[in-house]
C-alpha cells in the first residue's frame, strides 16, 4: 500500500507515533515524549499494522525496533511527514511577506558579527517573519538541510552532500586579534603584519578544537613550523573577545569580528593566513519560500553595504559559483 493511500485510510498521528517507538526503541519513551498513555500508544501502533497488514515492529527483545517491513514504511513515513510540512509551509508563505518563518542554522562563527545583523535586518524590514537560528556543525548543517529541518545554511566552501547548492558571499580573512591595551604598535586601529614566527614568543587564547576554525589555525601554524604557547582554549568566541579585551594574550578571529568590537585590534599575519569562502547553503530541490527568498536577497546587499571581499570567480577555494553537492570543490 502507497503512502498516498495510507494517509488517506490513516490519521497523521500514526505515522508520528511509530517514528516515535523507532527512535527512542522503547514504548515508554516514546509515550512520553508524545504526551500520551503507554497504552494508547501499543493500542494505535497495533492498528496502523493490522491497517497495513503486516508487523511493523519486533517486540521480542528488550529494545522495541523496526522489522524489515518497518523499516520500508518508516523510510517512505518519514519522506510523506517532510513533504506534507512543506506543503503546510507553502500554504501559509505570503508572497507580500506580512507573516511566515524561516529556519537558519549557522556554523559557530557566525553568530559573532553575522546573525546579529541579519537578524536586524530581516526583522526591520519584515517584523511578521519569525526567524529561528540554530547553532550547529557544517555537517549537521548540511544533514539538517537535506532532512527539511533547516530551510538555509550559513557555513563554508567545500565539498558538499550532494543535493546541497552553495552560493559563494564573501571571502573570511582570519587574523591576529589584541586587546586595544596590550597592542601598542596599533596605529588608526590596526597594526602592522606581524611575522609568523613571532607568534612562538605569544602566549594566545584559542577556540577548542571542536570548532573548524581551531583547524584551519593549527594547520596554518604547522606548515609554518611555529608552535605559540595556548594558555587558554574556550568553545565560545564570545568568552575570547572577554579575554582578549581584559589581558595581554592574543586570538585568530575572522577580521571582521573587530568590526563591532571597538576594544579590539586586528594585526595582519605575514604570511597571511589562508581565507575560507563563506556560501549560503540550501538542499537543491527545496520549496524556496517568500521568506526565504527575502533573506538571501537581503544577505546579499549586507555583505556588500559591509564591504566583506567579494569572492573570486574561479571556481577556487574562494570561487564564487554556484555549485551542486558532489563535486570535487
Amino acid at each position: 500500500m502507497s503512502p498516498i493511500v495510507v494517509l488517506m485510510a490513516l490519521e497523521l498521528r500514526h505515522l508520528r507515533y511509530l517514528l516515535a517507538v523507532a527512535e527512542h526503541g522503547n514504548f515508554t519513551r516514546a509515550a512520553e515524549e508524545l504526551h500520551i498513555s503507554q497504552p494508547t500508544l501499543s493500542q494505535q501502533i497495533k492498528q496502523l499494522e493490522r491497517t497495513l497488514g503486516s508487523q511493523l515492529l519486533d517486540r521480542t527483545g528488550r529494545t522495541v525496533r523496526l522489522t524489515d517491513a518497518g523499516e520500508a514504511y518508516a523510510h517512505h513515513a518519514r519522506g510523506a511527514l517532510h513533504q506534507l510540512a512543506a506543503a503546510e509551509r507553502a500554504v501559509h508563505d505570503v508572497r507580500d511577506l506580512t507573516r511566515g518563518r524561516l529556519r537558519l542554522a549557522v556554523t559557530p562563527t557566525f553568530t559573532a558579527y553575522l546573525v546579529g545583523p541579519l537578524t536586524a535586518e530581516l526583522h526591520g524590514r519584515h517584523p511578521g517573519i519569525t526567524l529561528t537560528v540554530r547553532e550547529t556543525t557544517q555537517d549537521r548543517i548540511e544533514t539538517g538541510l537535506l532532512a527539511d529541518e533547516f530551510d538555509l545554511g550559513i557555513a563554508f566552501w567545500g565539498t558538499h552532500l550532494p543535493g546541497i547548492t552553495a552560493t559563494a558571499l564573501f571571502t573570511e580573512t582570519l587574523t591576529l586579534v589584541t586587546g586595544d591595551s596590550g597592542n601598542s604598535g596599533a596605529t588608526g586601529g590596526r597594526s602592522a603584519a606581524l611575522p609568523v614566527r613571532d607568534l612562538a614568543d605569544r602566549q594566545l587564547a584559542l577556540l577548542s578544537g571542536d570548532f573548524a576554525t581551531r583547524g584551519h589555525i593549527d594547520a596554518y601554524l604547522e606548515r609554518h613550523g611555529v608552535s605559540p604557547r595556548i594558555a587558554v582554549e574556550a568553545n565560545s568566541i564570545q568568552a575570547l573577545t572577554e579575554v582578549v579585551q581584559r589581558t595581554s594574550l592574543a586570538t585568530v578571529l575572522p577580521d571582521a569580528i573587530t568590526h563591532d568590537h571597538p576594544r579590539l585590534v586586528p594585526m595582519p599575519l605575514e604570511p597571511a593566513l589562508p581565507t575560507r569562502t563563506v556560501t549560503l547553503l540550501a538542499r537543491a530541490d527545496a520549496y524556496r519560500s517568500a521568506a526565504a527568498l527575502a533573506f538571501t536577497r537581503l544577505t546579499r546587499e549586507l555583505v556588500r553595504s559591509r564591504g566583506y571581499t567579494a569572492p573570486a570567480r574561479d571556481g577556487s577555494a574562494e570561487g564564487a559559483v554556484e555549485v551542486e553537492g558532489g563535486a570535487d570543490q
